[in-house]
């Protein structure tokens, strides 16, 4: 069969900025989140809401990058990759029910406006948009060399506009005294939020549930193995992710029962699977007939079946 089970990089890229990027971000979510119960501000609770998204973001890329390195052992044959998806799914949970929650309380203060602190609000707004270009800076290198800091760049990015947004809104009070300003804001943010979380809870199943990953076609796959020289059918294909970024590849591979190296066959299919998806964990039978040891495995336990059945036969 043809294995690739060596998926510890040689080099370590971009960890250190995403540790500075998740310290400024998780320490901002603290002020904002008591900013928001200080202000009584709901679109500063909801700003926090998508700054614990941005926290979440960095916590993965960061659990991808340290899961990488640890080699599968004796209990865990296929490593610790299934941990970042069961994180995201947990926290993705919790921010769902939190998003759930911030568009309750705005329908409450449509009905009934409250009082805001623009002033505090304003503050802890421009201290969240300085920390977000902060962060912003530190993962520029990275973004255009790695999907999971790239990620982790585009979510900071989004809550720099979630910040700029609550910055207006707290101009707006101040001087307008328009502060219905602020549970819009909320419903803006949390739509804004809940689509995002909604994709990180589903892609996290998919993951737990051996689904095929995102990008990958399993009619493709099938169509480029079945149109290889040598490849007369294809079964048992099953295509599924051992984390965010490490999908697999099991197969029987049907072939003419002469005239074919079984070895030469499957490192051309790993190398076209390489290629063409990006799949590298691949493991290929190959068969002289469609059900390969199976059948000998099925006519065995049939003459064992027939023996019996004959012998009983004859006791009597």
């Amino acid at each position: 069969m043809s294995h690739d089970h060596n998926h510890v990089p040689s080099e370590i890229r971009h960890e250190k900025p995403l540790w500075w990027a998740l310290a400024l971000t998780s320490s901002y979510l603290v002020v904002e989140v008591v900013g928001a119960f200080m202000t009584n501000s709901l679109a500063l609770l909801s700003d926090a809401a998508h700054m614990a998204t941005d926290a979440l973001a960095l916590v993965i890329a960061l659990t991808a990058v340290r899961l990488s390195r640890r080699p599968a052992d004796a209990r865990r044959t296929y490593g610790y990759a299934r941990l970042e998806a069961l994180g995201a799914l947990a926290n993705g949970g919790l921010l769902f029910a939190v998003g759930l929650y911030i568009l309750w309380e705005a329908v409450g203060r449509f009905r009934e406006p409250q009082a805001v602190a623009s002033t505090g609000m304003l503050w802890v707004a421009c201290f969240g948009l300085l920390v977000n270009l902060i962060a912003m800076r530190l993962l520029s290198a990275g973004s255009g060399e790695s999907l999971n800091v790239k990620g982790a760049y585009l979510e900071v990015w989004s809550d720099m506009l979630g910040s700029v947004a609550v910055i207006l809104a707290a101009l707006v009070i101040r001087f307008t005294g328009w502060t219905l300003v602020d549970p819009i804001l909320a419903v803006l943010i949390g739509l804004w939020v809940l689509p995002r979380t909604w994709v990180l809870l589903r892609d996290a199943l998919n993951v737990l549930l051996e689904g095929v990953p995102k990008g990958i076609a399993l009619a493709d796959v099938e169509q480029a193995l079945r149109g290889h020289a040598g490849v007369t059918g294809i079964h048992d294909l099953h295509v599924w992710a051992l984390g965010s970024s490490t999908p697999a590849l099991t197969a029987h591979v049907v072939t003419t029962a002469t005239g074919q190296d079984a070895d030469t066959l499957r490192r051309a299919l790993a190398a076209m699977l390489h290629e063409r998806f990006g799949i590298d964990h691949v493991t290929l039978q190959v068969e002289a007939d469609h059900c390969g040891d199976a059948c000998a495995v099925h006519a065995r336990q049939g003459a064992h079946a027939d023996g019996d059945h004959d012998g009983h036969d004859h006791g009597h």
